[in-house]
């Protein structure tokens, strides 16, 4: 079976450091770590790891491997992610620094690459992240007869858990997806 995995980078590694505040005791619970913003910022993620745990090791499995973010000027680390097998694709911040086209570019490129390559007889659809403004599309494709697993820490929205085909928990591999 054949996978189309879409990373939104900022969501999935913004959340690991909330996960892992938890973790080592720097908050109580996910709700303490939400409500006084507190996340663990040694907790760096190994994409090479990210990339294998998604992708597995058969190259012939991936139909692609996508991962979308907003860099800051001249940051070498998203060549890295590149190195590490993902194809990157990057968006400048607004005035405010604020992250923008992200969510929207990765439901055009799912939507996309679904009707354009995606077998839905032979295929899965893995999106990572965890926010519900991706419910539509994942609904979307769900009636059309695709395949859609999400792929995130635990506190998902409930909706997109609910909306995909399958979901899957990052939890577990806190530890090992730390570089």
């Amino acid at each position: 079976m054949l996978s189309y995995t879409y990373v939104d980078n900022s969501n999935v590694f913004i959340e690991a450091q909330r996960v892992s505040a938890v973790e080592v005791g720097m908050a109580a619970d996910l709700n303490d770590a939400i409500d006084r913003r507190v996340f663990n910022f040694q907790y760096k993620l190994d994409y090479g790891k990210l990339y294998e745990y998604l992708c597995g090791e058969d190259e012939r499995q991936v139909g692609c491997a996508k991962l979308w973010g907003s860099p800051p000027p001249s940051d070498s680390f998203w060549a890295m992610v590149e190195r590490k097998g993902f194809e990157v694709v990057t968006y400048d911040r607004n005035a405010a620094g604020k992250e923008k086209k992200v969510d929207v570019a990765i439901a055009h490129s799912m939507t996309k690459d679904a009707y354009t390559k995606v077998d839905k007889n032979d295929s899965e659809i893995v999106l990572v992240a965890g926010d519900k403004d991706y419910v539509p599309v994942i609904e979307d494709l769900k009636a059309e007869g695709y395949r859609v697993v999400v792929v995130f820490w635990d506190h998902a929205a409930y909706e997109l858990k609910q909306a995909a085909t399958k979901f899957i928990s990052l939890n577990q591999w806190l530890d090992y997806l730390q570089k």
